[in-house]
């Protein structure tokens, strides 16, 4: 943006603020309480309405609300289910009602609620899919590469055919351009861009926050294609020991046991352990090569919380990780074939150590006004090596976000401001090149929100960082919901994203292959001698909730644009035996379309269509091309059946379209790919039975119907050769895979 640009935004959030401060005087805010041992306690989801009329609204969590005066009225009405209903006159612009009560004595109620695995919030000016724990039983969702197998939002795919790690993608663009946060602190990044995925344990997990777009600007300013908050389990609320046991076919095992300690007045503290290992090798599709590589991963979290009743919390945690995967030619052994350039094979250790902490402090008597500091320590190690290749890294980050949050006038009005200080180091080594870059970061944010009675709220909000190597920049954003009606809310956003592409962690697949790395340089004072890379996100949401026959659902039209004014890209069509990485010189974007339907068909039946295109379109070497391994059409089916009897059956089916293959025409025919994929069909199916609440057994199928990729590696038979390429994968590497697990929890 212009510096005329940047002034031109301002004036138009001050002139929309001042605007809408003016309209306040006809506005009446208040506040509901009870009291009990003579504190005072909001309540929360009160119904508030003008006498004689049809205009309400509701507390929220503080037991405040804001309505709009009418006409020749004064009285206004509250009701709460169980407490005496209360009329109060109304002499002022702000008034508080105390509700006491009702004593009645009523018969036994068995109370039963239908409760679903992915939420979508009316109130949020943001779309958020709030993923809880049920989405994920309906899996095996042994890490968070995994969680997202029944969420049509998300796109899983295999890197390669080798190293076995899986990616993500988010409108059509890989999970590098996604801001993955751990409850809002910036969590994988650098080295751990793809790894980092298997890293958080499906099990730790207590909800995922899944946003579209360009998210807000207090989280930061990298958010491309959209944002995934990772929720893990408080001490506080999780169960007091969880063991999760989990193993399949293909000779994987794995442990997970949670525990919390004994809880004190305000503390509470949990220990989370992981153990994961898979140690047999198979070549089912006959290229030599191991189809799965062996693994183990050593994963250990502890964590603290203190919240006491002067408003007063704290929390903090540390993760301890060593995960080890080797890889190749089925008689590769990593000990004895070391830098081998005979027989093939990899190997990688990563070694990480990660502390947090999160400080907040409400005013009670204010309960609007607060403040909040994030802090977290990282570091990562990873040493490898694919073939006679050498890959090692070093990360080293620092990370602080301080937050404060208050009002203009009345809770109508909100605002959040901050600074974030940031400091990231990487030492990368390939082979005899070595590779350093330091991101020196100091950010200022401002955040305003507006809420119109529940029916419009917008988010404005803007950046201004300064960055060690890049210099000022600015972000800016805005959100807006709207209530058509109360059951059909319209969402759009705008924003900004920028971010420094870590070219080898993200890339790791070309390693396992013969491909030559190029980096065309254009300024060497750049990380890589690249330029950031800087995108435009804007998108559109309609949601319609409905009850048909007793029965709830919900329809849902997605449709995002992302324009980027510059980029980092991979060029692999120019040559097979090439991996081209430059700067964007061309046109490069994303459209995404998606349209998906819940209900609950019949009775205990839940269903999930959704059918999703992309178009995706980026230059390479001056010609506009699809974005190649990316299927334009996506159908999927989602459902989940439940007895009464606590059985509960699952059912995903994943059908993908085409997919444009780099081109490798120039190799000779028997190492050539089509152009295009064929279209596939993935089937995931699981049973399970749970006996109160206590103990549940699974089992399940993976690739049902078995289908593979039938070539995946490139000139297997001669992986020293010049052809060799395992970085073409399509579809699915594995084929059918069988798993069984218990869970065991006491409350």
């Amino acid at each position: 943006m212009t510096l005329k640009q940047i002034y031109f935004f301002i004036f138009i959030i001050s002139s929309i603020q001042i605007t809408l401060l003016a309209q306040q005087s006809n506005i009446v805010n208040g506040r509901i309480v009870e009291y009990e041992n003579e504190k005072e306690i909001p309540l929360a989801g009160v119904n508030v309405y003008w006498l004689n009329s049809q205009i309400g609204t509701s507390t929220d969590k503080n037991g405040k609300f804001s309505i709009e005066r009418i006409n020749n009225q004064n009285k206004l009405v509250a009701t709460y289910i169980g407490y005496n209903n209360d009329t109060i006159i109304v002499n002022s612009d702000s008034i508080k009602i105390v509700l006491k009560k009702q004593i009645i004595e009523l018969d036994d109620v068995t109370v039963t609620y239908h409760q679903k695995g992915i939420n979508i919030s009316n109130i949020e000016p943001l779309k958020l899919e709030k993923i809880n724990e049920k989405e994920f039983l309906k899996a095996a969702c042994c890490n968070l590469s995994e969680s997202f197998e029944t969420n049509p939002s998300v796109d899983v795919s295999f890197n390669d055919a080798i190293t076995g790690t899986k990616q993500i993608q988010m409108l059509g663009l890989s999970g590098s351009y996604i801001l993955i946060t751990r409850e809002n602190i910036p969590d994988f990044k650098g080295l751990s861009s793809i790894y980092g995925l298997t890293y958080i344990p499906g099990v730790w997990i207590n909800s995922i926050l899944l946003n579209k777009g360009t998210g807000s600007v207090i989280n930061g300013f990298e958010s491309i294609s959209g944002q995934i908050d990772v929720q893990l389990k408080k001490p506080k609320d999780m169960d007091r020991f969880y063991l999760n046991a989990y193993g399949n076919a293909d000779s994987r095992f794995e442990t997970n046991l949670l525990f919390k300690n004994r809880s004190k007045k305000y503390f509470n503290n949990a220990v989370f352990m992981h153990f994961s290992t898979n140690n047999m090798r198979f070549d089912k599709n006959n290229d030599g090569f191991m189809d799965i590589p062996l693994s183990k991963q050593l994963n250990l979290l502890n964590r603290t919380d203190y919240n006491n009743d002067q408003g007063l919390h704290f929390e903090t945690g540390i993760q301890a990780l060593y995960s080890e995967n080797t890889g190749g030619q089925m008689n590769f052994n990593k000990l004895q074939n070391k830098g081998s350039d005979s027989i093939w094979g990899m190997h990688s250790n990563n070694y990480r150590i990660a502390f947090w902490s999160k400080l907040g402090k409400t005013n009670i008597n204010k309960p609007w006004r607060s403040y909040g500091i994030q802090f977290s320590v990282l570091a990562h190690k990873q040493n490898s090596y694919y073939g006679i290749k050498i890959y090692d890294g070093i990360q080293r980050s620092y990370y602080l976000n301080v937050i404060y949050q208050d009002i203009i006038f009345n809770t109508n009005n909100k605002f959040k401001t901050g600074i974030t200080l940031s400091d990231d180091k990487f030492y990368e080594n390939i082979d005899s090149f070595n590779y350093k870059r330091k991101e020196y970061l100091l950010g200022l944010f401002y955040e305003y929100s507006y809420n119109y009675l529940e029916k419009l709220t917008f988010v404005v909000g803007l950046r201004a960082d300064y960055h060690f190597v890049y210099g000022i920049f600015i972000t800016p954003r805005i959100h807006l919901k709207y209530a058509i009606l109360p059951n059909l809310i319209l969402r759009s956003s705008l924003g900004k994203g920028l971010r420094t592409s870590s070219i080898f962690s993200e890339n790791i697949s070309l390693f396992a292959s013969s491909r030559q790395l190029i980096i065309k340089n254009y300024n060497d004072n750049l990380p890589y001698g690249l330029k950031p890379e800087v995108a435009w996100n804007y998108g559109i949401n309609l949601t319609y909730n409905y009850t048909l026959d007793y029965r709830q659902g919900s329809i849902s039209i997605d449709l995002y644009r992302t324009d980027f004014k510059e980029q980092v890209v991979l060029n692999l069509d120019d040559s097979p035996q090439k991996a081209i990485i430059s700067n964007l010189e061309g046109k490069s974007f994303s459209n995404s379309l998606q349209f998906q339907i819940d209900y609950e068909l019949i009775k205990r039946l839940d269903v999930r269509f959704a059918y999703r295109l992309y178009d995706v379109r980026t230059t390479y070497s001056g010609i506009l091309r699809k974005k190649p391994l990316t299927s334009k059409h996506r159908f999927f089916v989602n459902s989940e059946y439940n007895t009464i009897n606590h059985w509960k059956f699952d059912l995903t089916l994943n059908v993908q379209g085409p997919k444009r293959i780099p081109n490798t025409s120039s190799n000779p025919s028997e190492y050539q790919f089509e152009e295009y994929s064929p279209l596939f069909c993935i089937v995931n199916t699981q049973v399970s039975k749970s006996w109160q609440e206590k103990f549940d057994i699974y089992l399940g199928v993976e690739n049902l119907f078995n289908y593979k990729q039938q070539k995946i590696i490139i000139a297997a038979d001669n992986p020293f050769g010049k052809y060799f390429d395992s970085s073409l994968v399509w579809g699915p590497v594995f084929g059918r895979n069988i798993y069984f697990g218990i869970r065991f929890r006491i409350k």
